[in-house]
């Protein structure tokens, strides 16, 4: 077994026991797809789960994305890519089959999109949408050969194509969307993080039920801000009031109103 190959085998196996993933398909997906391949060529700046600054790697061997670490898209921005087992533990939560339609508010270059391909399989899809036109059109290139995944330049609150059997938000809001509520199928699951101006929060996963949708706090999260996300006193407010209460229980709920839940 090569260096490469067994730093990725060490890869999955590490987020496999600190997440106890159960999919299979998921730790599949995950052992199949080159970290590297979703990158600009290195060396790269990383940073592990807990850090403030990047540290930069000695060199550009692939063997150096194969850790649980954040790496750098935009340092500048600080914008990173989704940290490997926070990812794929919201993805094994979302219990994502072989034939879903997948809905990405924010690929960013793709990584996790070309993850979903493998689990959805040919009968699947992957709709992996991007704001940034430079991050879209890199996604696009890094992933051609993903023959059912579309990539989409365009705004995630706006258009998500068609109904979807999951809807994974790669972005902080303060309040879930009308737009992702509606677009859900029967028992579709929507995984989006709700969080203040400071980047802090919680991420929810809702799921559309017969007579409207559950929602429950799945655990704390830091991350990048979403295109159109409130920057007033108002949202915080919002987004702390979901954070609160689906941590104490699951909530149902019909509608949104003004960004919280609504039984009219």
């Amino acid at each position: 077994m090569s260096d490469l190959a067994a730093a990725r085998a060490r890869y999955v196996e590490l987020i496999a026991r600190r997440e106890r993933i159960s999919s299979k398909r998921l730790l599949d997906a995950l052992a199949t797809v080159p970290r590297e391949d979703f990158l600009p060529r290195g060396p790269w700046r990383i940073k592990d789960e807990a850090a403030r600054s990047y540290r930069l790697t000695p060199d550009a061997d692939p063997v150096r994305l194969y850790d649980n670490v954040l790496v750098a898209i935009d340092a500048r921005r600080k914008l990173d890519t989704g940290l490997p087992s926070l990812w794929a533990h919201f993805i094994d939560i979302l219990d994502v089959k072989q034939g879903d339609r997948v809905v990405q508010v924010g690929c960013g270059l793709g990584y996790f999109s070309a993850v979903l391909s493998i689990m959805v399989g040919a009968k699947g899809g992957v709709r992996a949408i991007e704001f940034d036109q430079r991050l879209a059109a890199q996604a696009a290139n890094y992933l051609r050969g993903y023959g059912n995944v579309t990539i989409v330049q365009g705004d995630g609150c706006k258009d998500v194509g068609e109904p979807a059997d999951v809807i994974i938000v790669h972005a902080g809001f303060s309040h879930p969307h009308p737009l992702w509520l509606q677009s859900l199928r029967p028992r579709g699951r929507l995984l989006v993080p709700l969080t203040q101006r400071d980047r802090e929060g919680a991420a929810l996963k809702i799921t559309r039920r017969a007579k409207g949708f559950e929602a429950e706090a799945i655990q704390q999260i830091r991350i990048f801000p979403g295109r159109g996300r409130g920057v007033t006193a108002l949202d915080d407010r919002v987004a702390d009031w979901w954070q609160r209460a689906s941590a104490l229980a699951p909530m149902r709920f019909r509608a949104l109103k003004r960004g919280l839940p609504s039984d009219d």
